[in-house]
C-alpha cells in the first residue's frame, strides 16, 4: 500500500511539474508577445495599459520615458470627457467708410480700381493735373492794369437744350405745303446757322387749354356756345383738354382730362353762362349830383363830367394761368392755347413780354378765334393807334405771331367759327418739327431772348414759326 500511495504521489508529482513547466512556457511566450505589442505601441505613439500584465513601477518608468505620448484607448479605462465647445465667435465689426478723395479741379470723386483684401493696392491709371502756382496779394493791393481777375478763375462751359421749332409752311393762298424734307429747312439763331439734329413730318398728340371770352357782348357769347360741338369734334381720343374761362377774373372750369364724354357735360354747362349788357352806361341822376339852380349846380362852376368805369377784360391773366399749368404736361405732346375772344386786354397784372417770356420758354402756342367786333374787316388796323395804357383792343395777333401760330382765324358766323376749330387743330397737329442743340454764338449779346429764323428753300412760300426761345437757365 504504501509503494503504491508513493508511485501516485511521484506521478502527480510529474504531472504538477509537466504543467508548471507548460505554464511557464506559456507565461514566457506571452511575455514575448506583451514585448512585441509594447514595442510596436512605442513606435507608433500609442501606450497599453493593462493592470494585469505590468506593474506600477513598469507604468511609471514607461511614464517618464515617453511623458508626450498619450494614453490609448482601453475598454478598462472610463472613456474620457466630452471636449469643451468652443467659444461664440463675435460679430464682425462694421467698418467705417473711407473718405471719398475728389479731384481738388472738378470736385468730382476719383475712381480707383478695387483690389481684393490684403493685397496691394493697383496703380492709378492717370495721375492728377499739378496743381496750379499760388499766388499771395498782400491786403490792399490790386492786379496789374489791363489783367482779368476772371481769367484765372475754372470756366465751366453750358449749352443749353435742346430746341423744337415747330413750323408751319403755305402757298400764298393759304394752302399747307406737304412732302418737304430736313433738306428744304434752315434755322438760324442770332443769325448763326444751325445743325438740325431732329426732323419730323409726323402728326402730334396735343395738350390745349381752351380760354374762353365771357366778356363779350351777349350775342356774341351766345354764339359761340352754339359751336360747342364742333369744337369737341376737333380733338382726337389722344388729346388733353382743360377748359378756362375769364373776363373780369380768371376762372378755371376742368382739368386737363382726355375723356370726351366730360368735356361735352362741361360744355353744354356753358350754354346756360351770358355774356355782358351792351346797354348805355348811367352816369347822372337825381342822386348823381348837389343842387341845381338855372341848370347850374350850386357851388361848382361847370358842368362835371362823367366818364364810366372801363370794365376789365383780364387776357394776359388768362393766358398766364393756362400757360403755367401747360408747362407741367409732357414735353412729348405739342402745348396749344386755344383762345375764343375778341381779344380785348384791359387790367391784368402780367404784361404781355412777361406773359411771351413763359410761352417762348415752355415751347407752349397760343391759337386763336377772333369773333365779334375782332372779326370785322381791318379792325386789326384800327389797333396800330391805341393810345399808351389804355389797353389792347385786340392782342390776339401779338401772341399768335411771336409763338408761331400765324394769323387769328377771323370769323363772324357759326359755321365759318366751327370750321376754324377744325383748322386750327389740323394745322397744331401736322407741322413740321425742326430740332438742334444750339450752337455756341460768334457774338456775345445782352439780350437773354435768342432770335430765330426759318428758311425754306422754295420761293414763294409762307412760314410760320415762333420768332425766338428764351434758353433754360443752367442747373446750378
Amino acid at each position: 500500500m504504501t509503494a503504491e500511495k508513493t508511485s501516485r504521489e511521484k506521478k502527480r508529482w510529474s504531472r504538477l511539474n509537466r504543467l508548471a513547466l507548460a505554464l511557464v512556457f506559456v507565461l514566457a511566450l506571452l511575455g514575448g508577445c506583451l514585448g512585441v505589442l509594447e514595442t510596436g505601441a512605442q513606435t507608433a505613439g500609442i501606450q497599453t495599459q493593462s493592470s494585469s500584465t505590468q506593474s506600477p513601477q513598469t507604468q511609471s518608468a514607461q511614464t517618464q520615458s515617453a511623458p508626450d505620448v498619450p494614453d490609448a484607448p482601453s475598454a478598462v479605462q472610463p472613456p474620457s470627457e466630452a471636449p469643451a465647445p468652443p467659444p461664440p465667435a463675435r460679430p464682425p465689426e462694421e467698418k467705417k467708410p473711407a473718405p471719398v478723395e475728389r479731384n481738388p479741379w472738378t470736385n468730382q470723386p476719383v475712381n480707383k480700381t478695387e483690389t481684393e483684401p490684403g493685397s496691394e493696392p493697383a496703380e492709378e491709371t492717370s495721375a492728377p493735373p499739378p496743381m496750379p502756382p499760388v499766388k499771395t496779394v498782400t491786403p490792399g493791393t490790386s492786379n496789374k492794369p489791363g489783367s482779368n481777375p476772371q481769367d484765372q478763375l475754372y470756366t465751366l462751359v453750358v449749352h443749353s437744350n435742346f430746341v423744337q421749332v415747330p413750323v408751319t409752311v403755305k402757298f400764298k393762298d393759304g394752302r399747307p405745303v406737304d412732302g418737304l424734307l430736313s433738306t428744304d429747312f434752315a434755322v438760324y439763331e442770332n443769325g448763326v446757322k444751325q445743325k438740325l439734329t431732329f426732323f419730323s413730318a409726323d402728326p402730334f398728340a396735343l395738350s390745349v387749354a381752351i380760354v374762353l371770352d365771357l366778356g363779350m357782348p351777349d350775342a356774341a357769347v351766345q354764339e359761340v356756345n352754339q359751336t360747342f360741338s364742333a369744337l369737341v369734334g376737333a380733338f382726337a381720343p389722344y388729346d388733353d383738354v382743360a377748359l378756362y374761362t375769364y373776363s373780369s377774373t380768371v376762372s378755371q372750369v376742368s382739368d386737363f382730362t382726355g375723356a370726351k364724354q366730360k368735356l361735352v357735360a362741361l360744355l353744354n354747362q356753358m350754354k346756360s353762362v351770358r355774356g355782358s349788357n351792351n346797354g348805355v352806361p348811367v352816369t347822372s341822376g337825381p342822386m348823381q349830383s348837389g343842387p341845381i339852380i338855372n341848370g347850374i349846380p350850386v357851388g361848382q362852376p361847370t358842368q362835371p363830367v362823367n366818364t364810366p368805369p372801363k370794365e376789365a377784360h383780364v387776357l394776359n391773366d388768362a393766358i398766364l394761368q393756362a400757360a403755367l399749368d401747360l408747362r407741367k404736361r409732357d414735353r412729348t405732346r405739342r402745348k396749344i392755347i386755344f383762345v375764343i375772344s375778341d381779344g380785348r386786354e384791359y387790367g391784368s397784372k402780367a404784361s404781355y413780354s412777361d406773359v411771351l417770356r413763359v410761352l417762348l420758354s415752355n415751347e407752349i402756342q397760343v391759337r386763336a378765334v377772333a369773333v365779334s367786333s375782332a372779326a370785322l374787316p381791318l379792325y386789326d388796323r384800327l389797333e396800330r393807334l391805341r393810345l399808351p395804357k389804355q389797353g389792347y383792343d385786340n392782342i390776339l395777333p401779338k401772341y399768335t405771331y411771336a409763338t408761331g401760330a400765324g394769323q387769328p382765324y377771323a370769323k363772324l358766323t357759326r359755321n365759318t367759327i366751327e370750321d376754324a376749330y377744325a383748322d386750327a387743330m389740323s394745322e397744331a397737329r401736322n407741322q413740321y418739327t425742326l430740332g438742334y442743340t444750339p450752337a455756341p454764338p460768334k457774338t456775345l449779346t445782352r439780350s437773354a431772348k435768342r432770335e430765330i429764323e426759318v428758311r425754306v428753300d422754295h420761293p414763294g412760300l409762307t412760314i410760320e414759326a415762333k420768332d425766338g426761345y428764351y434758353p433754360a437757365p443752367a442747373a446750378r
